[in-house]
């Protein structure tokens, strides 16, 4: 049978060095659909897609094969690779532009920096943070910071600290907390831009594809009460967020105490 018309593959088809291949090439899977174990052949897709935003193949912004040209590729239906990409989509790796085609997200996009930021206006209204960077230093990471990353006795991390304002008024104190090891030249950078996930994958090829987020609420401390200009204990938001990368590997570790007069945390389940 020639290449043109092979069947497309099994539900049980495996990795085979970046392709999708038949058990039988490597080895035989013992799962069926009645075992926990299954994976269904599109999620097998979607993870080797996701496999090329991690390593760089496929970076912010370009514009992805069609959907043939992937499904030829990796030997599977279209509606498979349609199937895949529409769970990539719907995780805001991918954008999808009518007319237009398929494209990798780019975290400059305001719908994506959302999907990360869930301070919103009592009436509805999202905001675009702005932040000024108050601090930045290096050392030891704390008990604290070496659970959240996962990080060695020794390690170090960097500490950024910013005020983060919503509609010009001072609504958000926070640090952040980053792996030296991953992030190595940090210390070079000027200048921290406000959308900070950007410059993880832009500048050290980290993309966040999900993060982890604590509630709970809490007094204001005096270091924070000074920098939000409200009293030491006035009532705010503590957000302890840990951002996973793609590969599922924690990079960051974030506290932040939030204002919510006027505001209040939306979560859509």
């Amino acid at each position: 049978m020639s290449s043109a018309a092979r069947p497309a593959l099994p539900d049980n088809a495996i990795n085979v060095d970046g392709r999708l291949g038949l058990p039988h090439r490597v080895c035989a899977m013992s799962e069926t659909r009645a075992s926990p174990a299954f994976r269904p052949l599109y999620r097998q897709v979607r993870d080797l897609l996701v496999q090329r935003l991690i390593d760089g193949s496929w970076t912010p912004g370009m514009m992805l094969p069609s959907e043939f040209q992937l499904a030829a590729e990796l030997g599977v239906s279209q509606g498979t690779v349609r199937k895949a990409l529409d769970a990539m989509t719907a995780e805001h790796l991918l954008i999808r532009r009518q007319g237009r085609g398929t494209f990798v997200a780019s975290l400059e996009e305001g719908r994506i920096l959302f999907q990360f930021f869930r301070l919103i206006a009592d009436d509805g209204t999202r905001l675009f943070p702005e932040s000024d960077v108050v601090g930045r230093s290096r050392g030891r990471a704390t008990a604290a910071e070496r659970h959240a990353l996962a990080l060695e006795p020794a390690a170090e991390v960097w500490r950024i600290e910013r005020v983060r304002r919503l509609g010009g008024r001072k609504v958000i104190v926070e640090t952040i907390a980053l792996p030296v090891a991953r992030f190595p030249a940090l210390d070079d950078m000027k200048t921290i831009p406000n959308n900070v996930y950007a410059l993880y994958s832009e500048e050290f090829g980290i993309t966040i594809g999900k993060a982890i987020e604590t509630l709970k609420a809490a007094g204001a401390r005096p270091a924070v009460a000074e920098r939000l200009g409200c009293e030491t204990g006035q009532p705010v938001l503590i957000i302890d967020r840990v951002a996973l990368s793609l590969d599922g590997t924690p990079v960051e570790y974030r506290v932040s105490s939030c204002l919510t007069e006027g505001f209040h945390y939306r979560s859509e389940l």
